[in-house]
């Protein structure tokens, strides 16, 4: 009597639609920095708070805040046009 064994590969597939992150922006002055906001309890106060704090101690020129439906999901595809068309950093919420 022949056994046979099944064996499985546990590797990913990888994403075909990864892009590069851009280079990150190392003077923030006269800069536009995006926050997306996660939705979670007092992430709206953090967002305030630190835009006020990039604008005032490293010179960012605006904020640009895109809020997200809920945790579990991701930003549109709208958010994230508008934020790479307007911002040279974008921040994204985490953590509880």
């Amino acid at each position: 009597m022949s056994e046979q064994i099944l064996i499985l590969e546990p590797a990913a597939v990888t994403a075909s639609n990864i892009v590069a992150p851009r280079r990150r922006a190392l003077d923030l002055h006269g800069k536009r920095v995006g926050i997306i906001d996660n939705t979670k309890p007092n992430f709206d106060l953090l967002a305030d708070d630190l835009g006020a704090l990039l604008m005032q101690a490293y010179g960012v020129s605006g904020i640009v805040k895109h809020r997200k439906r809920a945790p579990s999901v991701p930003a549109t595809a709208a958010m994230m046009q508008d934020l790479q068309d307007k911002c040279e950093l974008i921040i994204a919420g985490s953590g509880d």
